[in-house]
């Protein structure tokens, strides 16, 4: 059921990263048009090329955690085997989680809350900025389901007697 739930959110997150995209290129070219042809630059375009890249950075991050492509420094974690090595896995989702939750979701409804509430707009497209600033809790939240997948993949592997073992064993076999 999970891994179910789990190939419809990516194939969501996936055309909403396509998509943003796309209309992020198409204001681009917009503004290069508009500032270089006609020479009377588009107003908007700076501001909402901006917001989009916003949004795609942190859906992108959210993408990126889904498919383990974040980079990290994984010297230790490579020397590391077996149980060691899921432990440190377990332990390393469980940051990416705690931070998610804290510093994205709490720390983002209070971000839009609070700009929601003092009624900022943004200047050239008159949008309120709690709505820009909501993809930092809803980012958040996928990255934390994200994460608690992998962490619970983890446990699974812990608690399945010996799989750790089966696999140190697996990639012994396939590096000789």
């Amino acid at each position: 059921m999970l891994k179910r739930i789990r190939f419809y959110v990516d194939k969501v997150l996936e055309w909403l990263l396509i998509v943003i995209m796309g209309v992020m290129v198409i204001n681009v070219l917009w503004q290069v048009f508009t500032r270089f042809i006609i020479k009377n630059p588009s107003t908007y375009t700076e501001e909402l090329a901006r917001f989009l890249l916003i949004w795609i950075a942190l859906f992108g991050a959210s993408y990126a955690v889904s498919k383990r492509l974040h980079l990290a420094i994984d010297y230790f974690t490579l020397k590391f085997t077996g149980k060691t090595k899921l432990l440190s896995g377990l332990f390393i989702d469980l940051c990416v989680f705690v931070f998610a939750l804290f510093a994205m979701v709490v720390g983002g409804i209070h971000l839009v809350t609070l700009t929601l509430a003092l009624e900022q707009v943004s200047a050239a497209l008159q949008i309120k900025l709690g709505y820009v600033y909501l993809v930092l809790p809803l980012s958040g939240l996928l990255i934390m389901f994200y994460a608690g997948l992998q962490m619970s993949e983890h446990v699974r592997q812990l608690l399945v007697k010996g799989s750790y073992i089966e696999e140190e064993h697996k990639i012994a076999d396939a590096l000789d």
